[in-house]
């Protein structure tokens, strides 16, 4: 291999393993993110498509921007953080490992001085006695030593918890396994949505990238209801839902409840409950200011429709019965959104059994025509979010991994305590991984219990 050959590899190597490259992939990881949250994710709706021009459109959907957390640039930046955190790991993790397995366990004087904690005491008596004390005293104050003898000196070597030195590999390890859930998840799984109208089932779901997937079995409605707030808002929404395979119920899969963070899973696939609506008509009249001349009007579910003077109208929520929303009318009212030509949108009720309070309505909004609700076929579908991750209990291995490194990394230090007896002098020193400040009054406490030690006890 030539020298420039060499240069090159030795170059590559130093920036795949540059911090400063990690620091630019997780900004940009953090700052490309934002767009997941502006633009829709999956099938954009059209409501979106009409705000944005055609060019916008196609860039958009040539850079994956509707799908950004599977398009080929967000995954291949994180390729590359996988590959800079190894990186990393291999270069420093020699030296951490040499620190932890291989210590240096006599105290030279050149180890004594790069020491900042270091204590000398002054002792008479003999030295083995002085060796079996110190090695109880560390024993019972910190940790059972490694003694050492070189030339009739007596050096103790005791440390704890060496391996949290380790720490920040297990973190870098945790996010590597997470990004392995992640696409594990994004190859093999799928994310979808479906609606079941109330009385029927599906065994086939929409992908969020318009692919028709087969689940295998059935999901079959048995009943969905809505509670509201006195303020007509929705309180609870609820689907009963059964698994049906082979044509039967699947045990156990019965008339199951499922609400919003409730749901149901089954083989791997989970059903969440995301929304719903109404397949069936809502009925009204619609006349001239004075009430006159009224003619039939039928929306049809969630869709709108055209109204004379060239608005759109289409149907919010109906009830049967107002006067649990409203004190003093009673009834069935459906709230309606009106859409004109120009201008803003405006929300109100129609009533059934009051129609002064339509015409009324009518009147204080520029003698507009006249809606009377006359009722509903009402058939409730369940809108359900679909999911299958078979990567998420790898994530969740990497999430448990990485809540060790952190607290390794963040509460645990490698403290270090060296001894040397040397000609009546006893020279304790020691140094810790992280907290410096911390070890330091451990230590002057510890030296001084030393020092009380020799005083009543070495002769």
């Amino acid at each position: 291999m030539s020298n420039d050959q060499r240069k090159f590899l030795h170059s590559l190597w130093d920036m795949s393993s540059s911090l400063k490259l990690t620091m630019f992939l997780l900004i940009a990881l953090a700052v490309l993110s934002i767009i997941g949250t502006i633009i829709p994710q999956g099938p954009p709706p059209q409501e979106y498509i009409a705000q944005i021009s055609p060019n916008k459109l196609k860039l958009y959907q040539l850079m994956g921007f509707f799908d950004m957390y599977h398009s080929w640039w967000f995954i291949l930046m994180l390729y590359l953080l996988t590959v800079n955190l190894v990186a990393c790991s291999f270069k420093r993790l020699p030296h951490v490992w040499k620190t932890i397995t291989r210590p240096e366990k006599t105290l030279s004087t050149g180890l004594e001085q790069a020491l900042a904690n270091h204590v000398t005491i002054k002792a008479t008596g003999d030295q083995e006695l002085m060796k079996t004390m110190v090695a109880a005293f560390l024993k019972e104050e910190f940790a059972e030593p490694v003694v050492t003898e070189i030339n009739g000196d007596w050096h103790l070597f005791a440390q704890k918890a060496p391996w949290c030195r380790l720490s920040v590999y297990f973190v870098h390890l945790s996010i590597i396994i997470i990004f392995i859930g992640a696409m594990i998840g994004s190859l093999f799984g799928f994310k979808g949505f479906v609606n079941i109208v109330e009385g029927e089932g599906v065994s086939k779901v929409v992908s969020n990238s318009n692919k028709e997937i087969d689940l295998g079995f059935g999901v079959f409605c048995e009943q969905f209801s809505v509670a509201h707030y006195p303020s007509g808002a929705p309180k609870e929404f609820k689907s009963i839902l059964t698994v049906v395979e082979n044509g039967r119920p699947v045990p156990g899969y019965e008339h199951v409840r499922v609400i919003v963070n409730d749901p149901l899973t089954y083989k791997g696939i989970t059903f969440y409950q995301s929304s719903y609506g109404n397949t069936g008509n809502y009925f009204f009249t619609i006349s001239n200011p004075d009430g006159k001349n009224s003619v039939p009007l039928t929306v049809h579910g969630q869709s709108s429709v055209n109204l004379p003077d060239g608005s759109s109208m289409h149907v919010i929520e109906a009830t049967d019965d107002i006067s649990q929303y409203v004190q003093g009318l009673s009834g069935p009212a459906a709230q309606v959104e009106i859409h004109p030509p120009n201008g803003a949108s405006e929300q109100f009720l129609v009533y059934a059994n009051h129609p002064e309070l339509n015409i009324r309505h009518a009147q204080q909004h520029g003698k507009g025509p006249v809606l009377d609700y006359k009722g509903a076929e009402q058939r409730m579908y369940t809108g359900l979010q679909v999911a299958r991750d078979p990567g998420v209990w790898v994530v969740w291995l990497g999430c448990a991994l990485m809540v060790a490194g952190i607290f390794a990394a963040f509460f645990m230090s490698h403290r270090r305590i060296w001894v040397r007896i040397q000609n009546g002098t006893v020279t304790i020193g020691g140094n810790a991984s992280k907290n410096q400040a911390g070890f330091q009054v451990f230590f002057d406490q510890l030296a001084d219990r030393l020092k009380t030690k020799f005083s009543g006890e070495v002769r």
